[in-house]
């Protein structure tokens, strides 16, 4: 497992700032005091929780043209046929994966193929279970078309907490599903809007692994 770079400064932030609490403690109180070793621990938990934020591990991947891989690590919150109205302006699947603070981070590519389309969108910060989150939110629309001309459009949606989004993508770039295409800091939402006629393979409340778990196949 390794650390994701979006995390560096912020880890060393954290870190700065936990040793100066520690460092001005220990010098206002005298010695013998148990207050100093409660904040030390309660300082290492503190960088370890934020250390995981950011963690990155290493997954064994299988690709296929005909499978939809979760773009998240997550929970699968919504399986329903809506429409979608900024791309495709029709009936669509949609899949969303709700991510939490535990959860790793890190965004990947559902399939390979050309980015058709991709937008930026500021927005609000509404909980991401919240049923405007995906029209009202910051978020970024990315839409992806296979070699056989099938096209995939997923959401990155910030969330009350989660207010950082990166993506490592443009319209024009040739991307390979599983690869890392993205990352939102402290956990949030993806939305994957699907061909009606995908056979989706996940339930509702199931839990999905970014890069490995099938979504859906395509016909």
């Amino acid at each position: 497992m390794k650390l994701h770079r979006e995390g560096y400064t912020i880890m060393a932030v954290t870190a700065i700032i936990l040793v100066l609490i520690n460092l001005g403690i220990q010098y206002l109180l005298p010695e013998g005091y148990w207050i100093p070793r409660i904040v030390l621990v309660a300082s290492v938990f503190v960088f370890l929780l934020v250390v995981q934020f950011f963690r990155v591990p290493a997954r064994t991947v299988h690709k296929s043209d005909r499978q939809i891989v979760a773009p998240c690590d997550g929970k699968v919150v919504v399986i329903e046929e809506v429409v979608e109205t900024e791309y495709f302006k029709g009936p669509r699947r949609q899949v969303s994966i709700f991510m939490s603070p535990i959860n790793v981070h890190v965004n990947w590519n559902p399939i390979s193929g050309v980015i058709q389309y991709f937008k930026y969108h500021p927005g609000l910060y509404l909980v991401a279970w919240h049923p405007k989150s995906s029209t009202e939110n910051e978020r970024t629309t990315v839409v992806i078309k296979n070699k056989q001309g099938i096209e995939v459009l997923f959401r990155q949606i910030a969330g009350a907490a989660a207010r950082r989004i990166r993506w490592y993508v443009k319209e024009g770039d040739q991307v390979e599903q599983s690869t890392e295409m993205g990352f939102i800091k402290f956990g949030s939402r993806v939305d994957l809007f699907l061909p009606l006629d995908a056979e989706i393979k996940v339930n509702l409340q199931d839990k999905t692994v970014g890069s490995v778990t099938v979504l859906a196949e395509l016909k």
